[in-house]
């Protein structure tokens, strides 16, 4: 059985109906305080305690040219295959703990 797949370009949606125009339109004009979202728990500081990123999430990788003393590449490659990945492991982390210092 053969099965079709279809492919959905999210870069260039389709135009919208009319419908759907009328109905943004509407939402759009409806005030917040209108808005029912007393089925939306609050998010408390314990909440973003316990968040996790996406898992599905994916950063693009971007190709780049960056001069490393050799020391630290001998040793970083020294740990076995992927120091690339370990050389943004490290970035990001230190990349993370700056940006929580920086909040109030």
């Amino acid at each position: 059985m053969r099965t079709k797949t279809t492919r959905v370009d999210l870069t260039n949606p389709s135009p919208r109906t009319a419908q759907q125009q009328a109905e943004l339109q509407t939402l759009a004009e409806l005030p917040d305080s209108a808005i029912d979202v007393s089925d939306i728990p609050p998010l408390t500081a314990e909440f973003w305690q316990h968040a996790v990123r996406n898992p599905f999430y994916r950063p693009t990788k971007t190709a780049t040219t960056v001069r490393i003393d050799s020391d630290v590449l001998l040793w970083i490659k020294a740990k076995g295959k992927g120091y690339q990945t370990r050389i943004n492991a490290i970035l990001r982390k230190t990349m993370i703990d700056e940006i929580k210092k920086a909040r109030p």
